[in-house]
């Protein structure tokens, strides 16, 4: 994707408009939660793939499914478990005795979006197995390589708080996903309305909004919203601030094990240009890159043993490099 034909005003919001239908039906199931379901659609508009984390019961598989459901593609679920196997997740060949030959029979992960819940309860095997066809958008088979649907996105759940059984994911490879989206206790006022809406009641159906084809095109017209160079400039003094924070002026120093890696720099690029096209327009502005750094950055920056001490966490360190680091 280039920057070159830009979008124009009347593209970007008739975009807009599609993407807001698909904002709509979700919000027939989903009560609240506005962060998380904007973060999940950034991510169909860039084709990244997300991590969700958070405790049960705050609707993460529920908002995956629907959102799913508002797209004509294929989807499938897996459920993580500690005897699960990589071919439980790629596929494997299958010895047929009539004809005396081996046949491929591929497994779940090759479909359009693909939830991958409480990831972090299957062993490092089976994780590397997904991770490496989110890498690589291909697998192989008994010496067979397939490549991966078009589009192929990844949605990971994990929950935060139960350590016993779990294996976490280590930090390469929870780079490859281009957000890491904290959810978050609905407020009151949003509990009451779940309370009224689905106790006791089925789930509203979701009208499918969008297909492969359009999804395609939502993603060209991403790559089209106009990045000004001062805005490319703000983008890389936040990352290499994260990298080397005495030379940015700032005291983290001490507090950052490791800075945000070059995938960094790239996802707060797409997601600001994909969050500039939600909002309707064709070019990228710092309030874009502020509303999702913390999405792009809390999983790529490492806090020390310091930090740690002291009750800072990345998402810390990420307020502070949006705080200091001068705005364009």
């Amino acid at each position: 994707m280039t920057d070159h034909p830009t979008l124009d005003k009347i593209q970007a919001e008739q975009w807009s408009g599609r993407l807001a239908g698909v904002l709509a039906e979700t919000g027939k199931v989903i009560v609240g939660q506005r962060g998380m379901m904007e973060g999940l659609l950034l991510g169909l508009m860039t084709g990244g793939h997300i991590l969700l984390e958070g405790v049960p019961g705050l609707a993460k598989t529920l908002a995956v499914s629907t959102l799913a459901r508002t797209v004509d593609a294929r989807f499938r679920r897996i459920q993580f478990t500690p005897d699960l196997l990589p071919a439980d997740i790629t596929g494997t060949t299958i010895y047929n005795r009539e004809t005396g030959a081996f046949t491929v029979k591929q497994g779940p992960v090759f479909s359009n979006i693909v939830l991958a819940d409480e990831i972090n309860r299957a062993p490092a095997k089976v994780q590397s197995a997904l991770l490496e066809a989110m890498q690589e958008r291909q697998v192989t088979i008994g010496g067979e390589t397939f490549a991966m649907a078009d589009p192929f996105l990844v949605l990971a759940t994990q929950n935060p708080i139960e350590q016993e059984g779990t294996y976490p994911l280590p930090e390469a490879q929870v780079d490859r996903f281009l957000m890491k989206l904290r959810v978050g206790y609905p407020g009151r006022d949003e509990e009451r309305l779940i309370l009224e809406r689905m106790a006791g009641r089925e789930l509203p159906e979701v009208d499918k909004v969008l297909d492969p084809e359009v999804l395609r095109g939502i993603r060209d017209a991403v790559g089209r919203v106009f990045v000004d160079d001062k805005i490319k400039t703000y983008i890389l003094d936040i990352v290499f601030a994260s990298r080397d924070p005495e030379a940015a002026g700032l005291d983290l120093a001490p507090l950052i094990a490791w800075g945000a890696s070059p995938r960094a720099t790239l996802a707060l690029t797409q997601l600001a240009r994909a969050r500039a096209l939600l909002r309707g327009r064709a070019f990228v502005v710092p309030e874009d890159v502020k509303a999702v750094g913390h999405d792009a950055l809390r999983h790529r920056i490492l806090v020390t043993y310091e930090a740690e001490a002291e009750n800072l966490t990345s998402d810390d360190i990420v307020s502070v490099l949006l705080d200091n680091v001068e705005v364009p």
